[in-house]
């Protein structure tokens, strides 16, 4: 790969209102309470890492379908100037629609898809940041709106 290639990891993630617990320290006999707000809303994260800088870019978006990959793609582009993407993602049926074919001729030049083999989320390393996100980030905590799912996406942009 050339220095004017950059190749990119890029998954999708549900985020519901209704999180899991995970094991914490706790005073022997008691359980942590964590409150819920009732709905069972959803927020999806498109997401992508560059493994060799060590970026993460997020996008949030109230469905997953074609169009708000497509919104995805054209966020990513200029997140990487005067680079090539070689983005490596799963088979979700949106990620092979008809209706962005336009968009990926129009950008073939800075802009190719590699799908992995069926059901191997092993390979795409943005599948262990959702791992760590679920289990770090999410669990054990309620977010009551989108400031507080933000305000956990900056702390984890720490790390």
């Amino acid at each position: 790969m050339t220095d004017s290639c950059v190749l990119l990891y890029e998954d999708e993630i549900p985020i519901r209102d209704v999180q899991t617990l995970h094991a914490t320290w706790q005073p022997k006999g008691k359980q942590k309470q964590v409150p819920v707000s009732g709905s069972q809303t959803t927020r999806h994260l498109f997401g992508e890492v560059n493994p060799e800088e060590g970026e993460v870019f997020f996008m949030e978006t109230d469905t997953c379908n074609t169009q708000t990959f497509h919104q995805f793609l054209k966020y990513l582009l200029p997140c990487h100037p005067q680079k090539h993407l070689i983005l490596e993602l799963d088979h979700a049926r949106y990620h092979h629609a008809l209706a962005l074919r336009p968009f990926l001729t129009k950008h073939e030049d800075r802009l190719t898809l590699f799908f992995l083999p069926s059901y191997s989320p092993t390979l795409n390393l943005m599948e262990r940041i959702w791992k760590w996100l679920k289990e770090v980030v999410l669990s054990n905590r309620y977010d009551k709106d989108r400031a507080d799912l933000r305000d956990g996406m900056k702390y984890m942009s720490v790390y």
